[in-house]
C-alpha cells in the first residue's frame, strides 16, 4: 500500500488563510490599515501570540508592511504581488517602463480581439475620470483613475494571468507614479488624453494592431522622458549600480522626470 501524506492545519494557518482572503477580497485593500492587535484577537476567537504569528508571516511574505509607533498596513494583494514589489525594489523606473510596455501591448491586443460591450463601458468611465480629474489637479486622483484605466485594458483582454501580473506591477509603481508626477515635462506628456483615446478607440474598434500601436506610442515618450534625464549617482542610464536599479532602492531619482502614464 502506498503512503498517503495526512493534511495538517494549525491554527495559525487558518489565521493566515483569513487575512490573506480579506486582503485578496479588499476587504483589507492595499495601503489600508488593518486592525490592531486586541481587536484581531476579539474578532478572530485566538490568542494573543496566534494573531503575532500570523501577522509576522504576511510581514515576511511581505504582504503586510509593521511600522513603528502606527500600526500594520497592507502593502500588497498576494505573495506574488509582495514578490514582484520586491523586486521593482531592485529596479529602475525605465526597466519597469520596459516591462509594464510589454505587457500592456499584449493587453491591449487581446482586449481588441476580445472585449465586451461591459469592457468598454469601464474604459470609458476611467478614461472620463482620469481627465476630470487632471482638470480639478488631483494628482492622486489623475495617478488612480490612470491605473484604473490600463487595469481595465488589461481585464478587456480576459487573460488571469496577465491581468494579475499587471495588477501587481503597477501597484508596485504607484509610488514612483507619485514622485514623479510634479517633474518638469510638458503637460502634453503627463496627460496623453490623445494617447489614451486612441487606445480606447482601437479597442472598441476590434483593431489589435492599432491597439498595439497606440500603446507603444504613447510609453514610447514616457521612456524617451526618462532617458533624457542625467546620468545618476552610479552614471547610469536609470538601471542602478547592478543594472537594475535607478539608485539602489528601486525609487526615481530625484532628477527624473516621466509622464504619470
Amino acid at each position: 500500500m502506498p503512503l498517503r501524506t495526512t493534511a495538517r492545519t494549525n491554527l495559525v494557518d487558518l489565521v493566515i488563510a483569513q487575512m490573506e482572503s480579506l486582503i485578496a477580497d479588499g476587504e483589507w485593500p492595499v495601503g489600508a490599515k488593518i486592525p490592531a492587535e486586541p481587536q484581531l484577537v476579539e474578532q478572530l476567537s485566538v490568542g494573543r501570540n496566534t494573531v503575532r504569528e500570523a501577522v509576522r508571516a504576511l510581514v515576511h511574505t511581505g504582504m503586510l508592511e509593521p511600522r513603528q509607533g502606527d500600526g500594520t498596513y497592507v502593502r500588497a494583494s498576494s505573495d506574488l504581488g509582495a514578490a514582484v514589489q520586491r523586486r521593482l525594489r531592485r529596479a529602475g523606473v525605465l526597466e519597469a517602463y520596459e516591462v509594464r510596455a510589454s505587457l500592456e501591448r499584449d493587453a491591449a491586443r487581446y482586449a481588441a480581439e476580445r472585449r465586451t460591450p461591459e469592457d468598454l463601458d469601464a474604459l470609458r468611465t476611467a478614461l472620463a475620470e482620469r481627465g476630470r480629474a487632471w482638470e480639478a489637479g488631483d494628482i492622486d486622483a489623475f495617478i488612480d483613475a490612470d491605473m484604473t484605466f490600463h487595469r481595465a485594458v488589461a481585464a478587456a483582454a480576459h487573460n488571469s494571468v496577465l491581468a494579475d501580473l499587471y495588477g501587481h506591477l503597477s501597484d508596485g509603481m504607484r509610488s514612483t507614479l507619485q514622485s514623479v508626477v510634479g517633474a518638469p515635462v510638458p503637460d502634453s506628456v503627463r496627460h496623453q488624453i490623445g494617447a489614451h483615446q486612441a487606445i480606447l478607440d482601437a479597442i472598441e474598434a476590434r483593431d489589435p494592431a492599432a491597439a498595439e500601436s497606440a500603446v507603444l506610442a504613447h510609453l514610447a515618450e514616457g521612456m524617451a522622458a526618462l532617458r533624457e534625464q542625467p546620468l545618476d549617482d552610479h552614471g547610469g542610464d536609470g538601471r542602478g549600480s547592478d543594472g537594475t536599479g535607478t539608485n539602489g532602492t528601486g525609487g526615481a531619482h530625484p532628477d527624473a522626470a516621466a509622464p504619470t502614464h
